[in-house]
This record gives structure tokens, C-alpha cells and sequence, in this order.
């Protein structure tokens, strides 16, 4: 028969070894989990990946940087961080996303609390827009409550049917809860090409007037970019309740990328692939590409989108 000391004894090691087994610091250094409401981003980290590897885009910078971490600073936000980001494609607009991401949740894109949307693959048919919102709805209900810090990313906002993201809009409004759920801790990222000829028109005008790129400031752009995109029948924000209520905190600008920029994602690809920087590579590829307008050649038409598939040809140089 066991003595009681013993089964005591036993009983309280097992009660120990659980309870250090289900403390959180254990536990989620083997399962993800959800930000604590306590956690704050790394400033510093976030600043010096953003210097490091998003190219020519100052104004984006700036402002998400500033808007991210006086929101992750709050203690007591009144709504959801909503960032709307513009411009053409490979100007790093998906690429910011992703570092934010990862500075929310390390995981990134592959973390169960960071949800990215695709227009033309979530949402492919016009006629099942009703159908779209429900779950839409559902979605975003369901994983902020499992995680009030979920962050989420609209990708194509361009390709996404009128009217369908203004079901989102309670979640996005100054509410301390809806049903029960407090979606204040949350991220929403749009990502959209609509507006960049706007951009691009008025970083043109900044290079014809003898200014530097750098001195173009937020407020240059963004109330002829919220308007523009609030206009667009192909924006996905066409006379969208969310700009009409003001619940998106920031149309940010990405800036057409110019040559040296388009050089430094070259190298930047070459060191991430582990090769030395051949400038004689760097030259090639992007002699390859292609600029705009057609007499100046300032700005590339396609940003960095195509450095890697035209780096893999110069692999062997």
C-alpha cells in the first residue's frame, strides 16, 4: 500500500509539473500565441528592417512606422488600426505588409493571427457578394476572438467587387465592442494598385520642378489620394462607407521607384542569395527593365517586381 507521504508527495510534484507545463512562457515558446495585451513592437527592430530593405519609399516609412507603434503604444485604442497602401505594383506595398506582420506576430503570413485576403481567389464572383460579406464578417468575428491582436491583409483591393468590403465596417468604427467582441486591438491592411498613376503624376511633377523625391510629404498626396481611390470604380473603396466615415487612419503613398532604387533591390537580392554584388550583374538587370516616361526613363514601370525572375538569368554571370 502507498503511504500518504508518498501519495502526497506525488500528487504534488504532478500539480507542480502541470502547472509549469501550462504556464504561458512554456507553453508558447512550443504553440504560438496570441499577443499579450502588454507586448509592444520593437521600434528600433522594426525601424532598422524598414531602412534595410524597403527601397525609395520615405513617405511610407515614415508614416507607418509613427502610426504603428503610437498604436501598439496605446494601452486603450478607441478603434482598429487601418492603413490603406497605394501604388504600383512592386513598389513594396506587400513587402511593408509582411515586415509589419512579422513584427506583430514573428511568424509572419504563416502565423494562425495574421490572415491575408486575396480578391481574385477569396472573393472571385460578382454574384455571391452576399454571400462574400457573411463570411467576411464570420471570418474576422472568429479570429479576433480568438485574438484580439490579429492582424489582417486585403491584397487586389483594386480586383475586389463595390460594396463588398463596407461589410467590414462596424469592425472598423469607434466601438468598444460589437456582439461582444472588442476589435480595437486589431490590424487592417489594404493593399491596392488604384491611385498610383495619381502618385506617380504627382512624384513626376516633383522631379520637373527640380525638387528631390524626399521632400514630397504626406500632405501633397494624401487627401488627392483618398478622394482619387473614394472616386475609382476599380478601386474596391468606390464611394466606400470607410472613407466616408473616416475610418481609415492613413492613405500611404509608395512612390515609383527610380533606377538607384531599383540597384539597390538588385543588390539587396544578390546578398539574400548569398552572392557577392557584381555591379556588372546590377547594371545588367536593370538594363533590362524598363522606364518611364518614355524620353526621360526615370521610373521603373514595374518597380521591383521582376528583379528576382531577371537576377535567375544573370545567376551564372
Amino acid at each position: 500500500a502507498l503511504e500518504p507521504l508518498s501519495v502526497g508527495l506525488a500528487i504534488g510534484v504532478a500539480w507542480a509539473l502541470t502547472g509549469y507545463l501550462s504556464h504561458p512562457s512554456f507553453y508558447c515558446s512550443y504553440v504560438e500565441c496570441c499577443s499579450s495585451a502588454g507586448q509592444r513592437l520593437n521600434a528600433t527592430a522594426l525601424k532598422v528592417q524598414l531602412d534595410t530593405k524597403l527601397f525609395g519609399q520615405h513617405l511610407a516609412k515614415d508614416v507607418v512606422l509613427k502610426a504603428v507603434i503610437g498604436f501598439s503604444n496605446n494601452p486603450n485604442p478607441k478603434k482598429p488600426l487601418t492603413l490603406s497602401l497605394h501604388g504600383w505594383a512592386g513598389t513594396g506595398k506587400n513587402f511593408l505588409s509582411q515586415i509589419l506582420a512579422e513584427h506583430v506576430h514573428p511568424a509572419g503570413l504563416r502565423s494562425k493571427f495574421v490572415h491575408l485576403f486575396l480578391a481574385t481567389l477569396h472573393f472571385p464572383h460578382d454574384d455571391e457578394l452576399k454571400l462574400y460579406k457573411e463570411q467576411l464578417q464570420s471570418w474576422i468575428r472568429g479570429n479576433v476572438s480568438a485574438c484580439p491582436h490579429s492582424v489582417f491583409i486585403f491584397d487586389e483591393m483594386d480586383k475586389m467587387h463595390p460594396g463588398l468590403i463596407d461589410a467590414i465596417k462596424p469592425f472598423l468604427d469607434y466601438y468598444e465592442q460589437v456582439d461582444g467582441v472588442s476589435y480595437t486591438k486589431a490590424i487592417f491592411i489594404f493593399l491596392s494598385n488604384a491611385g498610383g498613376d495619381l502618385i506617380n503624376r504627382a512624384a513626376l511633377d516633383f522631379w520637373t520642378s527640380g525638387k528631390h523625391r524626399e521632400e514630397i510629404q504626406l500632405k501633397d498626396l494624401e487627401p488627392t489620394l483618398s478622394v482619387g481611390v473614394f472616386n475609382n470604380k476599380n478601386s474596391g473603396l468606390w464611394h466606400s462607407s470607410l472613407i466616408e466615415k473616416n475610418l481609415i487612419d492613413y492613405f500611404v503613398p509608395f512612390l515609383p521607384l527610380e533606377q538607384k532604387h531599383v540597384k539597390m533591390c538588385i543588390r539587396a537580392e544578390m546578398i539574400a542569395r548569398g552572392y557577392a554584388v557584381n555591379e556588372e550583374v546590377v547594371q545588367a538587370v536593370v538594363d533590362e527593365m524598363t522606364f518611364f516616361p518614355k524620353e526621360q526613363k526615370i521610373y521603373s514601370d514595374k518597380g521591383c517586381k521582376t528583379v528576382q525572375a531577371k537576377l535567375d538569368i544573370h545567376e551564372d554571370t
